[in-house]
């Protein structure tokens, strides 16, 4: 049986509209049901000159290659490029109605776009981001992971200062995340035994306690109790040669300690086929790893690879398995 993913365009003023209608041109080994505003996503198909038909959740299709959709109108008239903050709330509804079905178990999990943070702040409605908003609906706690086909990177800290990183790298935080990351590479992606990468947080890992003595007071004591209780822990390492690829085919994931510590290897690598993973979560959530590009929308000129990667990635992630 085929997984069921929900599939949420985000910001009906930038490129998702029209990723979702490049979607639809494909056959997937899923169930595609779009959270979204149908006047919105035909626009966007004429932009494309692309054909794209829709029907109702729960209805048959009455043609090969129909999105089932949830018609989520947006209050305020869109235009390609500028985001309305009057349309806050039906973006943010599409985003929880979608995860609801998942943690209902009507959608075995869901697929994000871009969402514009600015446009639902001023609408009213504070947002720091769909990971947050996703974990706060379902009081857990998460970890982010971006992955493509050379790598999987999840991060200890994500969106902060460097001033404040390493205030944040304590030895519970840095357990809860190594546990929350074996636990998804061992439920969601089926790896009995993974090997994690820690990298360290300063130059050449600390140096012994010359460069910095997070890795002596915090990293190095952690991860030794978490290797005790049978985890498989590699580090900490220096950062400048773990993605080596050598040393990469003997990880299962590396976590980098901060965003732009790991991120730009990753997206170095393969940014086009890049995805957002959300850890913790009771069911599967990938996103885009790409903002709105609000400069293309309405165009047809946006990739539409991050999107059908992480269509892909989902349905692998949201299938039955058995750890090897």
């Amino acid at each position: 049986m085929r997984p069921r993913l929900a599939l949420v365009p985000g910001e009906p003023a930038g490129v998702g509209p029209e990723l979702v209608v490049r979607a639809a041109q494909r056959d997937w080994d899923a169930e595609l049901t779009v959270f979204g505003d149908a006047a919105i996503l035909r626009r966007a198909a004429t932009v494309l000159g692309l054909p794209l038909a829709l029907h109702a959740a729960g209805s048959p299709p009455a043609q090969p290659r129909s999105l089932a959709l949830i018609d989520i109108p947006h209050p305020a008239d869109v235009t390609f490029g500028n985001p309305a903050p009057a349309n806050a709330a039906s973006v943010i509804a599409a985003l929880t109605q979608a995860a609801a079905g998942c943690l209902e178990g009507r959608f075995d999990g869901l697929v994000t776009g871009p969402v514009h943070k600015a446009a639902i702040n001023l609408g009213g409605i504070p947002y720091t981001g769909t990971t947050g908003l996703l974990a706060a609906q379902a009081g857990a706690e998460v970890v982010m992971m971006l992955a493509n086909p050379a790598m999987r990177v999840a991060l200890q800290t994500v969106h902060l200062p460097l001033r404040e990183v390493a205030d944040r790298i304590t030895p519970e935080a840095l357990t809860r995340t190594l546990r929350i990351v074996e636990a998804a590479l061992r439920g969601q992606f089926g790896i009995a035994t993974p090997t994690i990468a820690v990298l360290g947080l300063n130059p050449h890992a600390g140096e012994d306690g010359h460069l910095g003595r997070e890795e002596l007071d915090v990293i190095i004591p952690t991860l030794a109790r978490l290797r005790e209780a049978g985890m498989r822990l590699v580090g900490p390492l220096p950062a400048d040669t773990a993605f080596l690829p050598d040393k990469l085919r003997g990880f299962d994931a590396v976590l980098a300690m901060y965003h732009d510590q790991g991120l730009p290897v990753l997206k170095h690598a393969d940014f086009a086929h890049a995805v957002n993973i959300t850890l913790g979560l009771p069911y599967p959530r990938v996103a885009v790893d790409h903002g709105t590009a609000l400069a293309l929308a309405g165009k047809g000129l946006a990739d539409p690879s991050s999107l059908f990667s992480a269509i892909e990635t989902c349905t692998r992630l949201a299938m039955p398995r058995t750890p090897t």
